[in-house]
Order: C-alpha cells, then sequence, then structure tokens
C-alpha cells in the first residue's frame, strides 16, 4: 500500500513537472515540452488600458472556445458558387492569439530603402482569404503606396503562419477576407 501510494505521489510529482504555467502580457496558458496545451487565454487593451480576455483557445482540441464580443457588421464571404457578398457572421477570422499575437509578425516588416531615400509613408492594406481549415489562400494588395512597401506588406503577409481560425456562420466555417493594414512611418530625424 505504501509502495503504492509512493508510486502515486512521485508520478504526480513528475507529471506537475512536465507542464509550466507561462503567462506574458498578452497571454497564459500551459506549456509541455514547449508547446502550447490547454486551454489558452489571450489579452487586449482597452483604450483606457484595461486589460481583457479577447480570446481562449484550446491548443489541444484546436478549438476557439471564447472570443470577446465583434463589432455587428457584414463580413466578404465567398458562396458555394465562388460568388463574394456580404454576410453577417457568428464570428469574423480570428488569428490564434489575437491581434498581439499577429502584431508580432507583422513588426518584422522591413521599411525598403527606395521608400525611405523619397520620403514615402503611408498605409498599405492586404487583403487576405482564409478558407475553411484556416489557411490563408490569397493575399492581395488593396490598397498601396509604392517604392517598395507594396512588396513589403506582400512579403510580410504570406509569412504569416496558418494560425488562423475561419469565419463561421452558425456552426459552418466559411470562406472569408479580411484587410490587413501595414503601417509604413518614418521616424522624425
Amino acid at each position: 500500500m505504501k509502495q503504492l501510494l509512493l508510486l502515486c505521489l512521485l508520478l504526480t510529482t513528475v507529471g506537475a513537472h512536465a507542464q509550466k504555467l507561462r503567462k506574458t502580457d498578452t497571454s497564459s496558458g500551459m506549456l509541455e515540452k514547449g508547446e502550447k496545451v490547454g486551454v489558452w487565454e489571450y489579452y487586449a487593451y482597452t483604450r483606457d488600458g484595461t486589460q481583457v480576455i479577447a480570446q481562449k483557445y484550446d491548443h489541444t482540441a484546436k478549438k476557439l472556445v471564447f472570443f470577446r464580443p465583434f463589432d455587428d457588421v457584414p463580413y466578404a464571404v465567398r458562396t458555394a458558387s465562388g460568388e463574394w457578398t456580404r454576410q453577417r457572421v457568428t464570428h469574423p477570422i480570428f488569428f490564434v492569439g489575437g491581434d498581439a499575437a499577429l502584431a508580432q509578425y507583422m513588426s518584422k516588416m522591413v521599411y525598403p530603402a527606395a521608400a525611405q531615400n523619397k520620403n514615402v509613408q503611408g498605409r498599405v492594406v492586404v487583403s487576405i482569404v482564409v478558407d475553411t481549415l484556416g489557411h490563408a489562400i490569397d493575399q492581395q494588395i488593396l490598397f498601396g503606396i509604392g517604392s517598395g512597401c507594396d512588396e513589403e506588406a506582400l512579403r510580410v503577409a504570406r509569412t504569416i503562419p496558418d494560425q488562423w481560425i475561419p469565419a463561421h456562420i452558425g456552426s459552418r466555417a466559411v470562406v472569408s477576407r479580411f484587410e490587413l493594414p501595414f503601417t509604413f512611418r518614418l521616424r522624425p530625424q
């Protein structure tokens, strides 16, 4: 009996060390062997600086379990016939980890030398289509400013990993499109 109790205690201790809690300003959850497991919370900040839960994602089940309410506006959705229409969705496209996680990839943008030399600044908008499996399948420049900025925004958009949660109407995933803005602004010297 003592041996069984000791074995259970040992296994519990070993199991407890296998998972590690990780908490940052933008997320919290358990890591196991360096991989996210279980339900993770992802945070956003309101205009007054209050931290709120933006998303809960179960990395083990690969399933969105909670999202912060969003603007109830029509989104671009592709119909079965391939036509694009604007429809209200149960939830729009999300990136796993929310805007903070997406910003990490967008920050890898390099300001093109040609744009710097010509003092080109502004916003490039990339249209991204996310299929029903959460893959980005079509990135295109919607609005550009030239001088290499359009190409750089497109390059970065194409390197964002396929960690997208597709839009849903009811419980059905749908192909949807959204716009991702990239801002090019020179620092004052």
